[in-house]
């Protein structure tokens, strides 16, 4: 599955529900998904488990992008499209100090 047809398929299961709680809303179920992420990561939970929390922060990514308008695939070629946003490189050589 490519971001577009993931951000269509989140569309088509949720945008009504999405649309009517907003950017703000929608924003802070993201941020409960990626602390259920962090948990699962600090407490070692099960592949599968991992595996979900996971699909579900990708999901919820989805969702605010698609309230707010943006192609995450758009917007991935626009910032990663010709490398590495520090050095421009395909395999970044940027110091392991500095982001990214």
């Amino acid at each position: 599955m490519t971001l577009e047809e993931l951000q269509q398929m989140i569309s088509r299961m949720y945008s009504r529900k999405d649309n009517a709680r907003g950017i703000e809303g929608t924003f802070m179920w993201l941020m409960e998904e990626v602390g259920e992420l962090a948990t699962a990561l600090r407490e070692s939970a099960s592949k599968e488990e991992t595996a979900k929390e996971f699909a579900d922060v990708l999901a919820w990514l989805a969702t605010i992008a698609n309230v707010a308008g943006i192609s995450l695939t758009e917007a991935i070629e626009l910032k990663y499209g010709k490398g590495c946003p520090g050095c421009g490189q395909m395999v970044c050589s940027c110091a392991d100090s500095e982001k990214p």
